[in-house]
């Protein structure tokens, strides 16, 4: 899977590098003294870059820990995410890290133990208070989890501290580390889902949805809570009977008791960053769909973000309660 690494020097005899570097004898070594000095570099083709990423080991030296953008959250009042690792495996072609990295290798930081000193600050600042903390914003959470063993690491910093909640957003078919361990109360396993047509067309190298929700379904009956994340909401012909059809399967494949929470959202990009992307893709048919310039976002219509919206919350909320309900309307940094 991974032929090339990229490390830096400083991290070169860091346990968890040798560790990867074990896990592939065959994969080239380059080393290297920072990681930008291949990952920003200009020129790149991310495009080229997707077919076969590269994997960059590195020392993250600060911003373990960072503030959500506003709009972003499942109810929680403190907000924050974290980034182990930089990009994904996937090749969804609405995301918008295709337009935000010039790269599409990986990087991965290895000193996790910040990461976590990181949160154990923010958690201190918020004395007596739930903190949510969010994986998978530049990255899928579970994806490259056989390579970096992030989240079997994690999971005890969690289920030692009750008052920190984590959310880790997949699309990945990797539930080894979690049906391996007792569930954590506060770790909720939440799932990006399409309708399956949308998926096929648009979701390129990431599992199928009839998979994913086997994997829902497993995971929720071992006890740990699951999150339906339904953005971006994807336009289309006949969208509304392919997300009825896709909210029928995810209820037959998942115990509405193990539910936690539901968020969907809008597809929108920054004006730069969606034509950069349709750069990369100009054939692609999604760019050519209803989308408009509006306050420098491109996005579908107004009314047309409301009705898909309107619709989701109206068709989910005839099985489960209205408080698990998040409508998330992040700013794309």
């Amino acid at each position: 899977m991974i032929e090339t690494i990229y490390i830096e020097r400083s991290v070169l005899d860091h346990p968890r590098t040798q560790g990867i570097l074990g896990r592939f004898p065959g994969a080239e070594r380059i080393l290297i003294e920072r990681y930008g000095e291949v990952f920003n570099r200009r020129g790149q083709n991310f495009r080229l870059q997707k077919k076969q990423p590269a994997l960059i080991l590195a020392y993250k030296h600060d911003g373990h820990v960072l503030s959500t953008p506003p709009g972003y959250g499942i109810g929680g009042e403190h907000n924050y995410y974290f980034s182990h690792l930089l990009n994904c495996l996937y090749d969804c072609r609405y995301c918008f890290l295709q337009g935000m990295y010039r790269s599409a290798h990986y990087v991965l930081f290895v000193n996790y133990e910040d990461f976590e000193s990181g949160m154990e600050a923010v958690l201190a600042r918020h004395a007596d208070e739930d903190v949510y903390f969010f994986s998978g914003y530049d990255c899928d959470s579970l994806a490259l989890e056989s390579v970096t063993h992030f989240v079997a690491d994690t999971l005890p910093f969690f289920r030692d501290r009750e008052r920190a909640f984590l959310e880790l957003r997949t699309k990945s078919l990797q539930s080894r580390p979690l049906l391996d361990t007792d569930p954590v109360p506060n770790v909720v396993v939440a799932f990006s889902l399409t309708p399956d047509h949308v998926a096929q067309s648009l979701e390129h190298k990431a599992p199928s949805i009839a998979r994913r929700l086997a994997v829902m379904g497993k995971l929720a009956r071992h006890g740990w809570s699951i999150g339906l994340r339904f953005d971006p909401l994807i336009y289309g012909e006949a969208w509304a009977e392919q997300y009825e059809a896709l909210f029928d399967s995810v209820f037959r494949a998942v115990p509405i008791e193990r539910i936690h929470s539901v968020s969907y959202g809008p597809l929108r990009f920054p004006k730069k960053m969606f034509k950069d992307i349709v750069q990369l893709y100009p054939e692609e048919r999604l760019f050519a769909g209803p989308l408009e310039l509006a306050g420098g976002m491109t996005a579908y219509p107004e009314e047309l973000e409301a009705e898909m919206a309107e619709f989701c919350r109206e068709k989910l909320s005839a099985s489960l309660d209205d408080t698990v309900f998040f409508q998330c309307t992040p700013e794309i940094r």
